[in-house]
């Protein structure tokens, strides 16, 4: 208790960092052995303001940002040596930092954790799953805490939620739903589950001469999906040569440890988004958990490989939780913006499930009776939320109908100010983000092929709509690119303007609860459904 009494007069309280357990939560007293487990902690710095403001600019523009003017957004090297030197002598072990300065990465243990940051330990158990975890917010010695904003990980039951669902309804012997027959399985079969030609030919993306040639995207997920699902996956849908090849996936394990076994999420996510862009490479950043600072890591991984990778105009997320869930404009939402921001600011589009519970998610992310509220990160004013419908389609790929899904997350950030390009038909009034921007199919009902540990699944959720527009951006920017002319920058601004015309398909049926599709934009399906042959002409 030493060092409590050596900072008692001179502490920076950290507001914005890891808070009190949440309800449903069990708090106990941590054990000696629990205090003697390590825990990863991520202390994250504010960018330079001036710098970040001009970013913030570029990215409402839609422009791209110069290298200059990314690299100018930094947070003060003097701040960050002061914190990783402290952090050293105090039985911190310093791990990287992210190239701008804004996250550094350290680990200690849960004692040591307590006594220097003058956190109160506690055992918490949330889900069946038992923590060592804050129960009080952190401090830093003055002089060190100068330029952090906010310490977090310090609570590592609080985690983002997968944005998926599998098809509940009646199934075969096997368990899945009764596919087509394996001769005609390569071509589009108008029934669920669908297959990737039933998709193209309802959004306007059939006979096109792009394929997402010269286009990397990234997925952000917890672990990778195996080689023989990806593999069945393709041949099913008739891929053959370099678009039915492995060598097209590459896996990084970001922090090397061993990954969980593929559930679902990231398959769907890499078998969608090479499926609607066959031409594609595709890149699975492997966080090895949903913990904040894991995924932090990646991004900040995603970040540093930009320059390596400059057909990396795309990302998918299929992640989220509820804004109230999360304390406030403040700790991870500031990191992940700053993070968002610059990828934006790099013309990267990334594209972030909207949720699968409708307008009132809980924690867990599936069930419709929490609060009235959006899920982050898909909230976020620098990515394309994604939001989802029901499609059905006829015997010959017609749709029949399209109307608003359920279960798409949708509604009215608290965190974040109205965009200056969320305007147009249907945009309702105020001064506050909407979600989501655009949607795609989602009801799992009325769900994709999956083939998951070599069976096939029926999988929807708003994580199979955020693969497919990864996918449909990197049909847009290869379009670009042919036609001699750069690649797209932040989407949203190029797309509000274009609302009610036929680049879309204007959901105006259906209810995600407390919100009704209508005419033009809405806060369940956003903008509609694409046509990607004429967002090609529009764009191009």
């Amino acid at each position: 208790m030493a060092a409590r009494k050596i900072f008692s007069d001179s502490v920076v309280p950290l507001p914005e960092s890891d808070g009190p357990a949440p309800n449903g939560a069990i708090v106990q007293s941590a054990t000696q052995r629990e205090l003697d487990d390590t825990l990863d902690v991520l202390f994250t710095l504010s960018l330079d303001p001036e710098a970040t403001a001009k970013l913030e600019a570029r990215v409402a523009a839609g422009e791209v940002a110069t290298p200059e003017e990314i690299a100018a957004a930094t947070a003060p090297d003097a701040a960050r040596t002061k914190l990783t030197e402290w952090l050293a002598s105090h039985g911190f072990s310093v791990g990287k930092s992210s190239a701008d300065g804004s996250s550094v990465y350290a680990s200690s243990t849960v004692s040591n954790i307590a006594e220097q940051l003058q956190v109160d330990m506690a055992k918490v158990t949330k889900d069946g799953v038992t923590y060592s975890a804050a129960r009080t917010a952190p401090s830093l010695p003055a002089d060190v805490g100068e330029g952090v904003r906010a310490i977090l990980g310090l609570q590592p039951y609080r985690q983002l939620n997968k944005h998926f669902r599998r098809y509940v309804g009646p199934t075969d012997v096997t368990g899945s739903r009764a596919l087509a027959p394996a001769a005609a399985a390569a071509a589009a079969t108008g029934t669920p589950p669908y297959l990737v030609d039933d998709l193209r030919a309802a959004y306007g993306a059939q006979g096109l001469s792009v394929t997402g040639n010269g286009q990397v995207i990234a997925i952000l997920i917890d672990t990778v999906p195996a080689a023989k699902d990806l593999k069945a996956f393709w041949a099913r849908n008739g891929f053959t040569g370099t678009s039915a090849s492995t060598k097209r996936v590459t896996k990084i394990n970001v922090g090397g440890t061993t990954l969980p076994p593929a559930e679902g999420e990231e398959t769907l996510d890499v078998e969608w988004s090479s499926g609607i862009a066959p031409g594609a490479k595709i890149r699975v950043y492997a966080s090895g958990s949903l913990r904040f600072v894991d995924l932090d890591q990646a991004l900040d991984r995603i970040i540093s490989d930009l320059p390596r990778y400059p057909g990396m105009r795309q990302l998918s997320i299929s992640l989220g939780l509820g804004e109230t869930f999360l304390g406030g404009p403040g700790g991870e939402v500031a990191a992940q913006h700053q993070k968002f921001l610059k990828l934006a600011a790099a013309g990267v589009n990334v594209f972030v499930s909207s949720g699968d519970a409708g307008s009132n998610p809980d924690g867990s992310g599936h069930g419709s009776s929490g609060p009235l509220q959006v899920e982050y990160e898909a909230s976020d004013p620098v990515v394309i939320g994604v939001g989802g419908t029901t499609l059905d389609l006829s015997p010959a790929d017609a749709v029949t109908s399209e109307t608003a899904w359920t279960g798409s997350g949708g509604g009215v950030s608290v965190l974040f100010p109205r965009p200056a390009w969320q305007t147009g038909p249907g945009v309702p009034a105020g001064d506050k983000r909407l979600v989501p921007d655009v949607s795609a199919a989602a009801d799992p009902n009325t769900g994709a092929l999956v083939i998951l540990h070599g069976r096939d699944a029926q999988i929807g959720g708003t994580s199979w709509s955020a693969p497919v527009w990864a996918g449909i951006c990197a049909l847009l920017n290869e379009a670009r690119v042919s036609a001699g002319k750069p690649a797209h920058g932040y989407l949203a601004p190029l797309l509000y303007p274009l609302a009610g015309s036929s680049c879309f398909r204007d959901i105006t049926s259906g209810s995600n609860g407390a919100y009704q599709a209508s005419a033009g934009y809405d806060r369940v399906t956003g903008l509609g459904s694409p046509h990607v042959g004429n967002l090609i002409a529009q764009l191009t």
